[in-house]
């Protein structure tokens, strides 16, 4: 279930205690836009012992949002981070498939030194730039571990020469782009994230923009406050085809438990399913139920 995706201001130790009771289908605490540079290492120990703590949160997914390869912070902010406890991470302003590439080979080397089995670490790669744009279909397929696009509308203006005019013609400043990247997602057999709304307090606007992303093709929306949560999850309720994937997946996985096997992936019409998929079954089983 990607339908909502917060952002955790990660220089505060408050603000990742308050994340621990979020109910967003992902946190990601964030080392990136939030944190001034001066307080990037302060973050990174703060993450460290965030994820230490992994139980004590409510969500069933966390990732890490670190800094874009641009900036030169891309692989201590990876040293630092991956642990047991992780995961995914939001790697920001993808520009082509080398970076993901990259960051691919620096996971495996890490995973393996701290005994994590080999792909368990997902990217969620944020497409910021008309270049992101134009590469976003082969980003997705980059890597096996990339398991979302996410729209970064507001750098992606910036990278346009644009501003933002909300409410004029449907934003047709960025259109093009918030049309594309869903259809490369599900090209690509992945999910795609919509970007944020920035008005905290306007309700009826982010439930029209929430409804427009997923007609588009979103699975769900970035986020930058927990009172956007719920009103998200309302408008990306799971669809028929999801429930009928979900049921299929937890059967199988049960079946094969329940049988004795030992095989920690199964072949479910053509695709391969494991523990990962079977936990994302089980929350959209689970949310079907709350919404009865």
């Amino acid at each position: 279930m990607f339908r909502s995706l917060i952002f955790v201001p990660s220089n505060s130790e408050r603000y990742l205690n308050k994340a621990k009771i979020l109910n967003a289908d992902i946190v990601c605490l964030d080392l990136e836009d939030s944190v001034p540079i001066v307080e990037k290492e302060q973050a990174r120990q703060l993450i460290k012992a965030a994820l230490a703590t992994r139980s004590t949160y409510r969500t069933k997914n966390i990732y890490v949002r670190v800094n874009s390869f641009d900036t030169g912070l891309t692989f201590n902010d990876l040293k630092a981070v991956i642990q047991k406890g992780i995961d995914g991470i939001v790697l920001p302003k993808v520009n082509d498939e080398n970076e993901i590439s990259v960051v691919d080979r620096i996971l495996s080397t890490l995973e393996q030194e701290i005994g994590i089995q080999e792909k368990t670490i997902k990217i969620g790669a944020s497409i910021e730039s008309a270049k992101g744009v134009v590469n976003s279909y082969s980003i997705a397929k980059a890597s096996d571990r990339v398991n979302m696009l996410i729209f970064g509308v507001f750098d992606f203006l910036n990278d346009m020469h644009l501003d933002y005019k909300e409410g004029s013609n449907n934003e047709l400043e960025y259109a093009y782009a918030r049309s594309k990247i869903p259809v490369d997602a599900r090209a690509a057999g992945i999910e795609a994230i919509d970007g944020i709304w920035q008005k905290i307090d306007d309700i009826s606007g982010l439930k029209k923009d929430a409804s427009f992303a997923r007609r588009l093709g979103y699975a769900g929306k970035s986020l930058i406050h927990p009172s956007q949560i719920e009103i998200v999850h309302e408008e990306f309720i799971p669809s028929r085809s999801e429930i009928e994937w979900a049921t299929k997946v937890v059967k199988a996985l049960d079946e094969e438990s329940k049988s004795g096997g030992t095989r920690g992936a199964l072949r479910l019409e053509g695709k391969m399913i494991d523990a990962v998929h079977y936990k994302q079954a089980k929350a959209i089983l689970e949310d079907v139920d709350e919404n009865r």
